[in-house]
């Protein structure tokens, strides 16, 4: 009988977990590799990756390296000698020597349709630039970031009110469905590697704090798109007075007069209406700095917050 593929996953955040699930179905998982824990929360204690929770969950192996370029790691990795390591929303940049080490290469599941929004927060920038659609794509990894040949790709649309989290969740169940198809195409030797046309290529850069402010002076249809694109980090925030206002879900309204950027023209239950670059955004749900986070209709309620105000100064 033949033995199974013996493959290390390589992965953090919660894109990567349909994946794990995949493989771990179908193949043999010498091992799962990912972030060392680190803090996070208020009591900034230690908290496990989505991928390692998973791992043990499934009662995997687990190795945590603080560096993947570690000699000794890459060394660990030569003497199980896995025939493929998959790659999914890791972290790291894998050196040479780990590329080479196994077989069959390593396989990256990437959450765009490469060329386009190489980089660690694609799905934030596809959201937020507008893009109608994305997709996610497999590629036999080299030296770069993201720039190895393609080995299967699958488009996915993007809706009207996706959120990152909600279209990375997608992304990641059309991954696991891909991963699968992509080994076994190339164990059938049915896939062709094909290289990337860099001149199509764009990037899309890690996700800042700063990102976040709005820039009341952009049109509505942008501000909204941030807003989408940018939860649940860094969010998408603004001054109202001495104090932050987060904002979690807004609506365009492309018509009114044109109006200082900022301004708040409306306060009502329907909605608090500001006026933009272009157009105004109706801000539905939102939480000032040491208080809950509320729906518009609590929120009002709540705060005193009349017509005339100025957000962002």
């Amino acid at each position: 009988m033949r033995r199974p593929l013996s493959v290390v996953f390589m992965g953090t955040s919660g894109f990567a977990v349909p994946i794990l699930h995949a493989l771990a179905d179908r193949y043999e998982l010498v091992a799962v590799v990912t972030q060392p824990d680190r803090p996070r929360g208020r009591g900034r204690g230690l908290a496990m990756s989505k991928v390692k929770e998973t791992a043990l969950e499934l009662n995997l192996p687990v190795l945590q390296p603080e560096r993947v370029g570690d000699p000794a790691f890459v060394e660990w990795i030569r003497a199980v000698n896995p025939r493929l390591i998959v790659v999914a929303a890791y972290g790291q940049i894998l050196p040479a020597p780990l590329l080479r080490a196994p077989q069959m290469g390593c396989v990256n599941v990437h959450a765009s349709l490469l060329p386009k929004y190489r980089g660690a927060a694609p799905v934030n920038w596809a959201l937020a630039n507008g893009e109608s659609e994305t997709g996610v794509t497999t590629i036999l990894m080299d030296e770069g970031t993201d720039t190895g040949p393609i080995l299967v790709s699958r488009p996915v649309p993007i809706g009207p009110v996706d959120t990152a989290p909600v279209l990375e969740a997608r992304l990641a169940e059309v991954g696991a469905e891909l991963i699968v198809e992509t080994i076994i195409g190339l164990e059938e030797g049915r896939i062709e590697p094909v290289a990337q046309d860099s001149s199509r290529a764009s990037y899309a850069p890690p996700l800042k704090k700063e990102d976040g402010w709005i820039d009341w002076n952009q049109p509505a249809g942008v501000l909204e798109r941030r807003i989408r694109a940018f939860d649940p980090w860094p969010g998408t925030f603004t001054r109202l007075g001495d104090r932050i206002l987060k904002i979690f879900r807004a609506e365009v309204d492309p018509g009114g007069e044109s109006q200082r950027p900022g301004l708040v023209l409306q306060v009502g239950q329907e909605g608090i209406r500001v006026a933009t670059g272009s157009g105004s955004l109706v801000l539905k749900e939102l939480q000032l700095e040491g208080r809950k986070r509320l729906p518009v209709q609590s929120f009002v309620l709540g705060h005193v917050l009349e017509p005339g105000t100025v957000l962002g100064d």
